[in-house]
């Protein structure tokens, strides 16, 4: 856990949150200022900054937020697909750094947003 970071503190449970998914790698929660019908953050309980920081000694929860993100999707009524978003660094507009991915469905989305 890192002390002033955000969703660490969301993990820790020091900061509600509406949960769409927990287990003890992961957890998803819907976004308080929601872009999509349907819009969760997918975490992981370890902290990883942003994708630069991705490598062989964490790529695997990477990998397994991939494997959950469409039971995830599926369990919050999303039925004809989603887009899954990713922001590095402040170009990207990166809020939080903690490395999370954006479920947004629910609805036909805009081509603008890819």
């Amino acid at each position: 856990m890192v002390e002033n970071c955000l969703f660490c503190k969301i993990i820790n449970g020091d900061i509600p949150s509406k949960k769409a998914y927990e287990d003890d790698k992961i957890l998803a929660f819907y976004d308080i200022a929601p872009q999509a019908p349907v819009h969760i953050l997918v975490i992981p309980k370890t902290h990883i900054s942003c994708a630069d920081e991705i490598n062989s000694s964490n790529s695997s929860i990477v990998a397994y937020i991939f494997e959950k993100i469409p039971f995830i999707a599926k369990e919050a009524g999303i039925e004809n697909g989603y887009r899954i978003i990713s922001n590095c660094g402040p170009d990207a507009c990166q809020s939080v750094h903690h490395i999370h991915f954006h479920i947004l469905g629910g609805a036909q989305l805009s081509e603008k947003m890819a």
